[in-house]
């Protein structure tokens, strides 16, 4: 076998923004895992947030051996991006050999389209509004939040969508105090669950304030082994590809989640359609799915995966799987 790295940038539609910054397209990797005549392929978004970079993550795929299993990958490389690109190739690849869909290999059932969030990035309450009200046709939107000026921007994107069903994303950006305050109007605003409200290593405070409302582990939650820092503290787990390490530890991840009594969130970096597709595999039975990287896109690849009324769709095997 042999593995190939190429970097790759997608425009984004607009400016898109989070609590600790903007940014204006997806710089993401995309990884060939070539046998012969067949080639497998995955793609993974670098996150500085963990520590990554392009740089960083391209010399981690550059160190394995040319010849790997997923089995033997899981202990090679750590959680992360680097792993998830190569996983989800390796997936690809084993599909090709076989000549049959993923999903079969895999074990699960025939992924259905499933209604995926759309989200609205951080920015004053006049803009949230209009982005909302130009999205409210959509069942469910999730909102970028994480600041102490937030209550505005709340109201406003409820007045913009009366009729959604939405969920926030605070990305680390509260304060115990600041989401004690904002959580009784969470509720009044009908908002469905809030995710990561409190930074990563700091949010034993879930624990002893009170919880109203479901809330979700993104930055806190990596792998099975996150999951034992969560109990008493979280409801539900947001299950990302690059944060797993691919599609065989985010399969793992799902099981023992829900065997712990955690809802699901299946969720994304921003990224192309060929990064969403694994994940499809894991939107059965998930509480929220939030696989909307490529509608934040300006240019996607070819085929990219649909998206309908229904939600998005399975991959075609031209794209993945």
């Amino acid at each position: 076998m042999r593995i190939e790295v190429t970097r790759d940038v997608f425009a984004l539609a607009q400016v898109f923004t989070i609590s600790r910054g903007s940014r204006t397209q997806a710089e993401v990797l995309t990884v060939t895992v070539r046998d012969g005549g067949l080639a497998g392929r995955g793609e993974c978004v670098p996150y500085a947030r963990y520590d990554e970079t392009l740089d960083s993550v391209t010399a981690q795929i550059a160190g394995l051996p040319a010849d790997l299993s997923r089995a033997a990958l899981q202990d090679l490389l750590p959680a992360g991006a680097a792993r998830n690109a190569v996983d989800c190739a390796l997936w690809d690849l084993a599909a090709k050999r076989a000549g049959v869909r993923v999903w079969e290999l895999a074990g699960v059932p025939v992924p259905q389209p499933v209604v995926t969030a759309y989200t609205l990035s951080l920015d004053t309450p006049d803009a949230m509004q209009a982005q909302a009200a130009k999205n409210a046709h959509r069942p469910l939107l999730k909102i970028k939040l994480g600041t102490p000026d937030d209550m505005a921007r709340l109201e406003a994107v409820r007045r913009g969508a009366p009729d959604a069903v939405i969920i926030v994303d605070a990305n680390e950006g509260w304060t115990a105090e600041v989401y004690s305050d904002l959580a009784p109007h969470l509720l009044r605003l009908g908002v469905a669950m809030v995710e990561q409200p409190l930074p990563a290593g700091s949010d034993d405070m879930l624990g002893e304030i009170a919880r109203p409302l479901p809330v979700c582990a993104d930055e806190s939650c990596h792998d099975r082994a996150s999951l034992a820092g969560l109990r008493g503290k979280y409801d539900m787990v947001n299950i990302k590809l690059d944060k797993t390490g691919g599609l065989t530890e985010a399969l793992a991840l799902r099981s023992e989640a829900t065997a712990q009594g955690y809802d699901v969130m299946i969720g994304c970096m921003v990224g192309s359609s060929l990064a969403m597709a694994p994940a499809t595999l894991l939107t059965g039975g998930a509480a929220f799915v939030d696989l909307d990287g490529p509608l934040l896109l300006a240019e996607d690849r070819d085929p990219p995966l649909q998206f309908d009324a229904a939600g998005v769709h399975p991959p075609l095997a031209a794209l993945w799987g």
